[in-house]
């Protein structure tokens, strides 16, 4: 089982920690279960950058980063050599703790 703590740039919300989260799910479908506003425009197909993350702590805990969804990691808005897509960090088989930090995201709601 897997604890993840989502933190957010966005001013006024607090830390949100999710824990006993089982193995095999993406963290945007765990932000997603656990009603944390995550943008996610494609779907979880990556095939756009609106779920884009920054990975603090526990990259070795889901899937590497593939080709295509670091072509999409440039287009984010802000990137960083931290940046995932949520919806390709898929938790492997095992447990752990990560820390995620959400990008402000009120800055996407003019699109």
């Amino acid at each position: 089982m897997y604890t993840i703590k989502f933190k957010f740039e966005q001013k006024g919300l607090a830390p949100i920690t999710i824990s006993n989260v089982e193995d095999g799910q993406s963290i945007l479908e765990v932000a997603l279960k656990n009603d944390i506003d995550l943008h996610h425009n494609c779907g979880g197909v990556c095939a756009c950058s609106t779920c884009h993350l920054y990975l603090e702590k526990g990259e070795g805990l889901v899937e590497e980063l593939s080709d295509r969804e670091e072509d999409f990691i440039d287009r984010a808005i802000n990137p960083r050599l931290n940046s995932r897509l949520s919806c390709q960090c898929v938790l492997l088989e095992g447990s752990g703790e990560l820390e995620v930090t959400l990008p402000d995201q009120s800055q996407f709601l003019g699109e």
